[in-house]
């Protein structure tokens, strides 16, 4: 028995509308069609959809969503129609309406910082609710990022009288004992990613000097031994390379006033065999504390090149089956 078709229109109120729409040479067009059975067309200034009726729901919401979207001055990438079409499929596309018109701050240069996905939103509302946060997730989803653009937007609003930034350094199997320089420019290669979103935000020249005054302080975690942190917003970037004693070392640094957000993907672990990861552990132990955020960031939440999230993907299945063997 074939399913019933339909047939759904969208007004458009201009042909750039329509561009907006369907993206440069209807490369968004061609991406939700790749992901549908419905014929997507633009005829007389409205979009005609034609398909199965269980589709013809979704794409309705999706297409209503995004020309609001549009005609509130916002311009969807391509990014952001893929996501859309995803959350659409579950009829939530109409979520995207506050999430997109909702800025967490701006760049130095003026530019609104937004939430990209739903994840995200949930992520910097865990942070501004809580003292301590974990936020785990693959690369791409901007835990990082968003995290060093919360403790700015602190240190602006006084919230914080500084900026701590660490991560303990164990990347490809280097000691900061062997590269070679002061503590400074053996630390800066493992704080890039910091440095870069501060960067965004706060400008290269107003960075460095915040830098020199102490408000922002760079250190490898080995230095936060004996340390009580007042006041401050302490970033650990790449937690899932703690062992467990660095990482309770790590927490109970939390002084009055303080926040600690803590970052990691725990499927990039570099530690060397037979250490576990002090993320986990954390995870496992504090779970059930409920004034402690923990939020997990999933491949949906990837907000660089599609490709990448497709790579999250395709690593994610190889290793379910190879457990499964």
């Amino acid at each position: 028995m074939h399913e019933k078709t339909g047939t759904v229109r969208i007004p458009l109120a201009s042909a750039a509308e329509g561009l907006a729409l369907f993206g440069p040479q209807d490369k968004y067009l061609r991406l939700v069609e790749r992901g549908m059975e419905a014929e997507i067309r633009s005829r007389d200034a409205e979009i005609v959809i034609t398909g199965p009726e269980h589709e013809l729901a979704a794409l309705e919401q999706l297409y209503s969503v995004l020309l609001e979207l549009v005609r509130g001055g916002y311009t969807p990438s391509e990014r952001d129609f893929a996501y859309a079409l995803e959350l659409a499929r579950e009829l939530k596309a109409d979520e995207l309406l506050d999430l997109f018109k909702t800025s967490i701050t701006t760049t130095y240069r003026g530019k609104p910082i937004q939430f990209k996905t739903l994840g995200q939103r949930r992520y910097v509302q865990e942070i501004r609710k809580k003292d301590i946060v974990f936020g785990i997730g693959p690369a791409g989803t901007g835990k990082t990022y968003l995290a060093v653009v919360l403790a700015v937007a602190a240190l602006k609003e006084g919230k914080v009288k500084r900026i701590v930034l660490t991560r303990p350094a164990v990347e490809a199997g280097e000691n900061l004992g062997f590269l070679p320089g002061d503590l400074q420019e053996k630390v800066d290669p493992y704080l890039r990613p910091l440095y870069d979103a501060l960067h965004d935000v706060m400008g290269p020249d107003q960075s460095a000097k915040a830098f020199e005054r102490g408000i922002i302080e760079v250190a490898p975690l080995a230095y936060m031994r004996g340390r009580t942190l007042d006041d401050s917003f302490i970033i650990l970037d790449e937690a899932q390379n703690t062992t467990p004693e660095q990482m309770k070392m790590f927490l109970t640094r939390l002084g009055f006033g303080s926040k600690m957000v803590i970052t990691g993907d725990v499927t990039q672990i570099d530690l060397p065999r037979g250490k576990h990861s002090g993320l986990i552990e954390a995870r496992r132990i504090l779970g059930g504390i409920e004034e402690i955020g923990f939020v997990e960031l999933t491949e949906s939440d990837v907000v660089r090149h599609s490709l990448v999230q497709q790579i999250i993907s395709a690593y994610a299945r190889a290793e379910e089956e190879a457990a499964g063997r």
